[in-house]
């Protein structure tokens, strides 16, 4: 290629010598002339680069199945493609035209190798912006954090295009710019802390699973709750449920707690863990009338008539005096109450019958006997859980008076004047 150029660019000095052109009118003016040819020249090979690469590539891109050329294309890594070839060959012929002035020479090859370093990065950023963007359309790689692995990759080719724009500019040998980045190690640390602790937390949270774009995670310190949305180097975009965006730092992940509801949203239910507060004062044993009254509750009648013939069976037995209530075996309205809400909830429908359903009663508190339900919604949705788990306590709530028993309120002051 040198004899090519040699032979373009160096017949009109000889030429205008003779024509009787002095020396210096004869380098200058074939020196203007090779300038505007090669500037020409550069012009023309770009054109026919932008076509091929970018008009013939659009056509070949659109008959192919893959999408990754689209992504390509879409990112303009052509366009810069072709911005690239012509300034190779200004590279290539400043040496043959400027071989006279090695001054400016040296100032123009520094120029344009610069421009060629720097053209180059965008190009291969553009490729990786292209196969992050396919990456993401692929379901097995949409919630990977490929945003922080692609920044991560590109500051490393940064560094590497500083280091090797700054040896070109100052003449610097490789191994003396890297002696002199190893002691400025600890300025570029303190300036990239937040990229650092980033990239490690980044790699946690891919190796460890810990959250995937998509995820629903709470995070109170940063006041987020709702679905993830990007993973990136620095930071972890939240969309609040309220469709505010809460940014968070993305070492806060490895560093702070957060709650992920994946494996909710992975199970087969939702869980709903509640609980109503008895009056204390309200429990009490029941006697046969009691029993004869709440045997017209249909969901309970038959426990109630095969308990009660258990209870007689054992208190006859031990002839128990059953004058006063305490003695021998009884049934009290709190348990026949949560038997009710047991068979209530077995027979409602939204709840996944084949995880744990429970009524339990919780330790006692100055504000009366919690009486707690755990189950789990079969529909996970927000809005459906919120209307089956209201539903339920709704029922809960306005049976509680079938079985007089009392729910714990604090007395308002109207409560206090009426009283």
């Amino acid at each position: 290629m040198h004899k090519l150029l040699d032979k373009i660019f160096n017949f009109l000095y000889p030429l205008f010598r003779d024509w009787g052109m002095s020396r210096s009118f004869a380098s200058y003016t074939s020196l203007i002339f090779n300038i505007a040819v090669m500037l020409a020249l550069a012009y023309a090979i770009y054109y026919i680069a932008k076509f091929v690469l970018v008009t013939l590539t659009a056509i070949f891109a659109q008959r192919t199945k893959t999408k990754f050329d689209d992504y390509l294309i879409n990112n303009k890594t052509t366009k810069y493609t072709a911005y690239l070839i012509p300034f190779f060959f200004i590279y290539k012929a400043v040496p043959v035209i400027l071989d006279k002035y090695e001054y400016w020479e040296a100032v123009f090859g520094k120029i344009v190798g610069v421009y060629i370093v720097l053209i180059s990065l965008w190009i291969i950023r553009t490729i990786f912006n292209a196969l992050r963007d396919y990456l993401k359309n692929k379901p097995e790689y949409s919630d990977k954090p490929i945003d922080s692995f692609v920044q991560v990759i590109m500051i490393v080719l940064w560094i590497f295009g500083v280091a090797l724009i700054v040896s070109t500019l100052f003449g610097m040998k490789r191994g003396e710019l890297l002696t002199i980045l190893g002691t400025l190690s600890a300025i570029i640390i303190l300036i990239f802390r937040d990229t650092i602790l980033g990239f490690v937390s980044s790699v946690q949270v891919a190796i460890n699973d810990m959250v995937r774009i998509g995820d629903w995670i709470t995070m109170d310190k940063f006041g987020a709750d709702g679905d993830v949305i990007e993973i990136n180097l620095t930071t972890v975009k939240v969309r609040n449920f309220d469709n505010t965006i809460t940014t968070i730092p993305t070492y806060a992940l490895s560093s702070d707690s957060f709650q992920n509801w994946r494996g909710m949203q992975n199970s087969q239910g939702r869980r709903i863990k509640r609980h109503i507060l008895i009056k204390s004062s309200s429990i009490r044993f029941l006697n046969d009338e009691d029993l004869n009254q709440m045997k017209k509750i249909q969901l309970i009648t038959s426990y109630i008539e095969s308990r009660q013939a258990e209870i007689e069976k054992y208190n006859d037995l031990r002839g128990v005096d059953k004058s006063l209530a305490i003695n021998g075996r009884n049934m009290t309205n709190l348990g026949l109450f949560r038997k009710y809400i047991i068979q209530y909830l077995v027979n409602t429908p939204g709840l996944n019958k084949d995880m744990h359903i429970i009524c339990r009663q919780l330790q006692s508190t100055a504000h009366g006997v919690p009486l707690e339900i755990y189950v789990f919604s079969s529909d996970k949705r927000w809005a459906n859980y919120e209307y089956i788990m209201a539903d339920i306590f709704d029922h809960v709530m306005a049976a509680v008076g079938y079985f007089d028993l009392e729910i714990f309120e604090l007395p308002s002051s109207l409560g206090r004047l009426d009283g």
